[in-house]
């Protein structure tokens, strides 16, 4: 069996000898990633701050490349492990450049003297997170995204078996927190790097991690895989979601609906509906949606904005009576948006509702 690179047994963390959360096992192996997820508040960050050694632990031990880390030098460790935490360094008068450099200091002497080698991995790093454009930068005028690329170069740059982050996409734009991310992956692919990381967006560590540890309360409430852990259900209940709705199979929140009485019947499905059911939520008015297969991609949308759906069963012929139900909403509604062009063997009912509604048809 593979060594795990970072261990965790009955850890107790907390403040001031007052523990928080208790009996923390994790285990993050060589080409892994483990992420924690949690509402705020939950101590993920508490528990990432005790296993670098920036909190004390309460009880148990941390162990590191099959080390406990109670015991190792701060050389040793920085050999082994880099940092990505929500707390930047603020040096001065250094620049981007020098700002990664300081991850070969574990490697250099006393006086801390990058050599040739050293420096190309500083630039090797650097380019990998794109960021190379800032080296000769001072590090304190840069924008908050990039300072999380420089620091992120910093880490890669120390040539680590483990990189710990906090909550690394933080101040990033969608394209550079997809960049972060298929870095992440790639270290991890390539070198078997093994990070331990916490992340606010769920949808990314939903297609980010090889495994999910779920913070909340006194103890870790449950480990697995995505597939175990991203379930509507427990999402909602990990979080406490009371308004609106998280939807698994998207990696998605919707709003509340708008309640109220139908005014417009929408006639969708494939996917063309979900932009109209937004519209209509944002702009408050409530909405019958239908004839919708229960696994089209509209349904679950629809199910969260709608103030009604009408639905049939996957892969059935709508049946009379499923369209008699919807023909007379429509017909109570004010209003009929019809999102399809074309309609299919199964969908042929939509065709009549498109019909029936022809009148009310918004221009």
């Amino acid at each position: 069996m593979t060594e795990d690179y970072i261990r965790t047994e009955n850890m107790t963390v907390g403040y001031g000898g007052t523990p928080l959360i208790r009996e923390i096992g994790i285990h993050v192996r060589p080409g892994e990633i483990v992420t924690l997820i949690g509402p705020n508040g939950a101590g993920k960050s508490t528990i990432l701050r005790s296993v670098i050694r920036q909190l004390g632990l309460l009880e148990g031990t941390v162990y590191l490349d099959g080390m406990a880390m109670k015991g190792m030098g701060e050389r040793e460790i920085a050999k082994r492990m880099s940092i990505l935490m929500t707390e930047w360094i603020h040096p001065e008068l250094m620049s981007c450049e020098d700002v990664v450099g300081t991850g070969r200091y574990p490697y250099t002497g006393r006086m801390g003297i990058l050599t040739a080698e050293d420096r190309g991995r500083v630039r090797e790093a650097m380019e990998l997170v794109h960021a190379w454009d800032l080296a000769s930068r001072d590090f304190s005028e840069i924008s908050d995204g990039q300072k999380q690329r420089v620091l992120l170069a910093r880490a890669i740059c120390q040539d680590p078996r483990v990189i710990v982050l906090d909550e690394p996409t933080s101040f990033l734009d969608i394209r550079h927190k997809l960049e972060l991310l298929t870095i992440l992956k790639d270290l991890v692919r390539r070198k078997k790097v093994a990070v331990l990381m916490s992340l606010h967006e769920l949808d990314l560590a939903q297609k980010l991690s090889d495994y999910i540890v779920c913070v909340n309360g006194e103890y870790i409430e449950r480990c697995g895989t995505p597939e175990e852990i991203f379930t509507s259900s427990y999402i909602t209940s990990l979080y406490g979601i009371t308004k609106g709705s998280y939807y698994a199979e998207f990696g998605c929140l919707e709003m509340e609906p708008v309640k109220g009485t139908p005014q417009v019947f929408v006639i969708g499905g494939n996917g063309s509906g979900i932009p109209v059911y937004r519209r209509l939520q944002r702009m408050g008015i409530p909405f019958a949606a239908g004839i919708l297969h229960e696994n089209d991609i509209d349904y679950p949308v629809a199910r969260a904005l709608a103030a009604q759906v009408i639905s049939e069963a996957p892969f059935e012929p709508v049946r009379e009576e499923t369209y008699n139900r919807a023909a007379a909403v429509l017909e109570s509604c004010a209003q009929v948006i019809c999102c399809l062009e074309e309609f299919g063997t199964l969908n042929g009912k939509n065709r009549e509702l498109a019909e029936l509604g022809r009148d009310k048809m918004a221009l």
